[in-house]
């Protein structure tokens, strides 16, 4: 496993959308094993391939540790529950400033794994917001994007501090 780049914000790639990943072979898996590397190095408890400049829909998502590593392949949000939650957010791309974002409380999500067989799954709480988050940033939203303006230009303002 390699630990690859994160691209820093204000990179216009992360404001691409990806593209579907159309092929399931070894580069895949090597890929999401690096991904996951990566994101463990940053710390983080998600990352895309988009964060390391690979424009391609690909994510993983650890909560509770190495054993609890998900990897989801073109995921895409099929229903949003109209309950709300707020929670704290940041980036691996954008290090040392987090906010409170609301997003809809549950998901339920359609996804492929590394072999391309497809699954649904339901999420709530942490891992919903992660997988919203890690979603938006494969269709090129970045977290700050659901900020008020004020906010993302406190958030901004702030970062640019920290890597000065």
């Amino acid at each position: 496993m390699a630990i690859l780049p994160i691209l820093r914000y204000p990179d216009p790639r992360l404001r691409q959308p990806c593209r579907a990943v159309e092929t399931f072979d070894a580069r895949l898996a090597q890929l999401a094993d690096d991904l996951a590397a990566t994101m463990r190095a940053a710390p983080g408890i998600g990352i895309t391939a988009a964060h390391v400049g690979i424009l391609e829909r690909l994510t993983v998502i650890e909560l509770d540790g190495p054993a609890s590593l998900r990897v989801y392949v073109n995921p895409h949000v099929e229903w949003f529950s109209p309950e709300r939650q707020r929670h704290a957010e940041g980036s691996v791309s954008m290090p040392g400033v987090t906010d409170e974002v609301e997003r809809p409380a549950r998901i339920r999500l359609a996804y492929r794994d590394l072999s391309g067989a497809s699954h649904t799954e339901e999420a709530d709480s942490l891992l919903s917001v992660c997988l919203q988050h890690e979603i938006d940033q494969l269709d090129g939203i970045f977290w700050i994007d659901r900020l008020s303006r004020l906010k993302r230009e406190r958030i901004v303002k702030k970062f640019r501090k920290l890597d000065a």
